[in-house]
Order: C-alpha cells, then structure tokens, then sequence
C-alpha cells in the first residue's frame, strides 16, 4: 500500500517530503548530540557549562533549511542546535567542548563560544543580546556590498527586555537590513519566568513597533518554523528588510547540565512539554501521511546514533591544544611599515582635523568597504567636522547618521567586520562611547582569539578626549588606561597632525580593532605634515624634542604644555628629551628606556588620573628593566583625582598646567 501511494505521489509532494525528512534527520542530530554531551558533562569529559538545545530543536531546523552556505548565524550561548543545522560536524562541537584543538573553536570556547566561520557560523555569545546587533552589522555589510545574503539572529526571550533588541531591530528597520531576528521563548531566561519579567507577554508582535513584519509561531513545529522563516529569508533577500519571528517553544533540560532547575518550574510542566517533542511529533505526521516508511526513518536514527557515536569517540580521542599557543590570535598579524616618510618628501601646513580628515577621505577613496557611522556625521559633517563633505562625496550608506543609540551601533561595526566590511565609528565624545563598553571590551576585543584569527576585526572608533571649553564632567573624560588594560585592542594618542595622519592611516588599513582618541583641545593645532602615502606602525615613540638632563614622557595635549616650557629650562642649563608614546596599547617601552639610559631620570606627566593610569605602567616597566640607569625615583604628574567641574578656575586647577610641569622637572633635577 505504501509503494503505491508514492507511485501516486506529485513531484511537489515528493520534494515536500525530502524537506520533511531534512528537517527529521537535522533534529535528530541535534537530539542525540546534546544527549551525548549530557552523558559526557556526567564523565567530566565537558570541563565547564554544557547548555543543552534539548526541545527547541525544530527552531534551528526549519530555518537553517532556508539558508545558503554565504548566509551568516549569529547565535547565544545555547547554540549547539543553531551550529549543528548551519552545517557544523558534530564531532567538532563536542571536540569543543571537551576543549581540544580539533573542536569549532579550537579549544577557545566551549559551550558558549562556538565559530565555524567556513559554514557562516559567526559565534555564540555568553552575553545576552549581542547576537542581535552583531547580525544587523552583517546586514549592513551585505547592504553596502549589494550582494543578496541573509543574517540569522537567534536569542531567547530574555534577549527582548534587553537594550540591544530595541537598539538591533530600530536599526535595521529604518536601514532595511536583511535580517530575521528569530526568539526562541523557551519560556525562562534562566531563571526567571518570562511572564514575570515582561509587562508584553508576546514578542512577535514588537515587531508593529519597528515598522516591520512580526510574527508568533510554535516552536515546536518543524513546518511552521520552516514555512514562515522561509517566507522572511525570501523577503529579506529580496530587499523587502527584516522580519521578528518569536517561536514559542521549551527547554526540557535544565539551564545548564548539573544545575537544578525544579525551584522555579515544576516536573509535571516539564513532562507536559515532553509530549510535545518537535521530532515526535513529526516523526507521527509523516506516519499518518503514509508518505514514509517507519523503517526509513529507523533508518535515519540508526544512522545519525553512528554519527554522534563516532563523533564522541574523535572528540575524546583528539588531542589538547599546546599551551604555547594560548595566547595567539589575541592581534592580527602586524602590517610591515615604516614610520618615516622618504627623504625629500614634499610637507604641508594643515591642522590635526584637517590631515584627519584628508586621511579618512583618502581611505575611503581606496577603499569602498569602509563606511562611517555616527551620530550627525552626514549631511552636518560631524561636531568636529570630521566628516564635512564626506556625505556628498560617498553618499548615505558609506556615512551613516545613526539613532542615538552608541551600543547599538558599535555592537552592528562589530558584526560588519566580521563579514568584510571596515565599520568606522564616530562617537563624538569618549564619554558617549562608555554606554557601549560591553560590546567593546567583551565583543569586539574579544573576537579575533575566539575565533582562532579566522575572523578579523577592522573597526575604527575614534572620539574627542579630554579637558577643556567647560565642557565639564560628561564630554571631558580621558579614558585611554580603560582600554589599554584589554587585550585584543589598540589604543592611539596622537598629539600632532603628522602622527594623526600617519597613525589614522594605519588604523584604517590594520584588521585589529582601534580606539583612535583626540584630544579635543588640540584639534586645531597646526603642524608641518608628509604628502603622499604617509603611515605610521603602532608601537613606535617618537622623541620629540631630543635632551639629556631628563626624560619627560607626555601623552596627548600634554606634549605641547610640556614644550612650552623646554627652553625656559633649557635656559636654566635643564636639557628635556621630550618623548610622546603615541600609542598607549601597544606601548613603546623600549625607546623610553634608552632615553632614561641617557638622562638617568624620569617623569611621566599625563592629563588622565593617576591610580592604576598609564604612568604607573610607564614607570613600572621601566623600573624593571631600566633601574639600574636611574638617578632619582621615577615621578609622575597627572591631573587630579575627580570627576571634571565646569568653572573655568576649576577646570584650569585639575590638568597640569606648564607652570606645574616645569616644577616637576626641576625637583626632579634636584633629587
């Protein structure tokens, strides 16, 4: 009887049932790989967090199926499901987590910090929410690429009382972003119930909110999932923008393998939603349709329990990562450049601003990958004019006025560079940038190591430091120590309008990401600087004003505060060697020890705080490996411990001051 209705069966019915069986064998092999890494957790084979996909696993199915190979994923910390229906080999998702160099992610991430960029698995996150701007950003570098793929975001239900949902889906509405944000509401974020920690019990319909198409489905519904995901992807590819698609669902597994989970839910919920297992249920549909065989599908489970029994065993049989390469990937492979323009190079007068400008420009120029977000730097050209005439010269896309929203739009550059684009980030004011701090220190820094440096991340931030103008305390900060302390990024001072250009130019053609920080009070400063091609390394000092009484290191504006009083103490028979680090992160240490190698002694004068800033790391280094070349202890001089006030005389009492500097030299001198 069944080989006569498949007689009888359309080509249409036919090419359903293939789909149907797809979808049948992926769950399976989600299914019977998070049981497997369940029963390894109880070994100790899985040596942290193991959060199981266990009854969710027709979300990640049905809307895989409808996703190309170019097409990207960008997932949560339950992931495994989302990896395994992307195309990952089951033996290197427990290799993973069993932390061996064969695993996803070569041993880096376990559980929660799956990468398989090759099959578009861009990673999962342990951090709620950032799966969501980081899929906006490969929505944007597809837009600006006009190149049809589609980005996956999947986050579960506590993801939605998050910022980054409403900052995610605003940004790709009003840009139209090929994106579908896929919620798995397993009911629990954690812990906590989601009908306790949201005034909105439903999520798809948020998405009448951003102005774009919002649905609900069940979660455990292969067919539903797969029928309405496919509907968003085509709508997406085709330019129509991004859709919402909450999947009611359940996990049936605790939060994470060990944890008990029956004081906020009950057994008998859990038994309850077992009944409605996703592959149960269309494993009996595909009986009833007398479509399939049951012998067929034994078959399918015969061969998928081999899979992960195979997979199992090379997983514990792979060998563990060489402790010397633990700290590998952490920067991309450096550029190989020189910091000195050729002899008899043409140089021009322009201001720090303007070879900023030209630079930025210039790049964008060579480079049709690079796009600019920030708030007002348009049609207005940004507050600092960093922009002017960019807008008209690349158009909308390439510069991007953005919402109001900074860890938004630095969580989207996040994800714009890892799918090829080179996101420029024009914050304003440092201040402004703190509100995306997460997704710059946990994200960002964080992506090239996690990923074995198969993803690069070439993400420009740049933005007004320090004090001045009464600007007072939250468009003054000098937050350099912050990010000079994170591995991963680099962190950039210049104080003239030659090192501007020349280190700009480097950070825009580098694949680490930087934090390239001016100091708004020096803008305007003019400087004689190199025509041509002119590019900078990061790491290299520069001695600005050679001596060999006494070295003073200066960073930012407080190099020229510090010039201003060298010839008055030259006059006094003190000869200063004047030396601007330039780059915090990297830090030249080298060349401030052979300076103190000359002068025997050392003062280090920084407008930022002293406590735990990048004078005591100045002077501890060099304490090390230069003590014994000292004539005096190392001093340093940095402006006062406090939040900066707005009064013109308070203002002025709180940085060093040339007056203050030149004390400091001479007790130095007399020590």
């Amino acid at each position: 009887m069944k080989l006569q209705q498949a007689a009888t069966m359309t080509a249409g019915d036919a090419l359903a049932s293939r789909q149907l069986l797809g979808y049948y064998r992926t769950m399976q092999v989600i299914r019977l790989c998070e049981e497997e890494l369940a029963r390894c957790h109880q070994r100790g084979l899985v040596h942290g967090a193991c959060h199981t996909y266990v009854g969710q696993e027709a979300i990640a199915a049905g809307v895989c199926s409808h996703l190309r190979h170019d097409d990207v994923v960008f997932s949560t910390h339950r992931g495994h499901g989302h990896a395994l229906a992307k195309g990952a080999a089951p033996a290197e998702l427990m290799a993973e987590l069993f932390g061996r160099a064969a695993g996803i992610s070569r041993g880096r991430g376990g559980s929660m910090h799956l990468f398989s960029p090759e099959i578009g698995m861009m990673g999962t996150s342990g951090i709620v929410g950032p799966c969501i701007l980081q899929a906006a950003g490969a929505g944007y570098s597809f837009k600006l690429k006009q190149i049809d793929n589609v980005a996956v975001a999947f986050f579960g239900d506590g993801a939605v009382n998050n910022g980054a949902f409403h900052e995610g889906l605003n940004m790709a509405s009003i840009w139209k972003l090929p994106v579908l944000f896929v919620c798995e509401n397993n009911q629990f974020a954690t812990e906590v119930p989601f009908a306790y920690s949201s005034g909105n019990p439903g999520v798809g319909n948020r998405g009448v909110a951003y102005g774009i198409p919002g649905f609900e489905v069940d979660g455990n519904d292969v067919r539903q999932v797969a029928q309405l995901a496919g509907e968003a992807v085509a709508r997406a590819r085709s330019g129509g923008g991004p859709t919402l698609l909450e999947c009611k669902t359940y996990r049936t597994r605790a939060h994470a393998e060990g944890m008990g989970d029956f004081g906020y839910r009950t057994k008998e919920e859990v038994e309850q939603w077992k009944t409605r297992c996703p592959i149960q249920r269309l494993r009996a549909a595909l009986l009833a349709a007398g479509a399939i065989a049951a012998e067929e599908l034994d078959a399918i489970d015969d061969e998928v329990a081999r899979l992960i029994r195979d997979g199992r065993q090379f997983a514990e049989h792979s060998a563990w990562p060489e402790p010397a390469t633990a700290a590998d990937y952490v920067y991309a492979a450096p550029r190989r450049v020189t910091a000195d323009p050729p002899p008899g190079v043409a140089h021009r007068e322009m201001t720090y601003m303007q070879a900023t400008h030209e630079t930025l420009a210039q790049e964008m120029e060579r480079n049709p990958h690079i796009f600019v977000m920030g708030e007002g730097i348009g049609k207005r050209g940004g507050n600092f004019m960093t922009t002017a005439g960019l807008y008209e010269r690349f158009g909308a896309v390439r510069l991007c006025d953005t919402p109001i929203c900074e860890r938004g739009f630095v969580g989207l550059a996040c994800g714009a560079a890892m799918t090829g684009t080179r996101p420029v980030i024009d914050f304003m004011f440092a201040d402004f940038v703190l509100d995306a701090v997460g997704e710059i220190i946990n994200q960002i820094a964080k992506m090239q190591y996690m990923s074995s440096g198969r993803l690069k991340m070439p993400v420009l931030l740049r933005g007004c430091i320090g004090i001045g103008h009464s600007a007072a305390t939250h468009h003054s900060g000098n937050y350099y120590p912050l990010y000079a302390q994170v591995p991963g990024l680099r962190v950039v001072v210049p104080s003239t309008p030659a090192d501007a250009r020349g280190l700009l130019t480097h950070a825009l053609r580098c694949d680490d990401p930087v934090l390239f920080l001016e100091h708004r009070e020096i803008l305007s400063v003019k400087g004689a600087v190199p025509e041509g091609d002119y590019e900078i390394p990061f790491g290299r000092a520069a001695v600005v004003r050679p001596g060999g009484s006494v070295t003073v290191v200066a960073i930012a504006r407080m190099v020229h505060q510090t010039l201003a009083v060298c010839d008055e103490l030259a006059r006094e028979g003190i000869s200063v060697e004047l030396i601007d680090p330039r780059t915090i992160a990297p830090l030249d240490v080298e060349t401030i020890a052979q300076s103190v190698a000359r002068t025997g002694r050392l003062l280090i004068v920084d407008e930022a705080f002293g406590p735990c800033g990048v004078g005591g790391e100045v002077a501890a280094q060099i304490a090390d490996i230069a003590f014994n070349d000292l004539d005096a202890p190392i001093r340093r001089l940095n402006g006062l411990f406090t939040p900066t006030p707005y009064s013109p005389t308070l203002e002025k009492a709180v940085v060093p001051q040339p007056e203050a500097i030149a004390a400091a030299v001479r007790d130095l001198m007399r020590e």
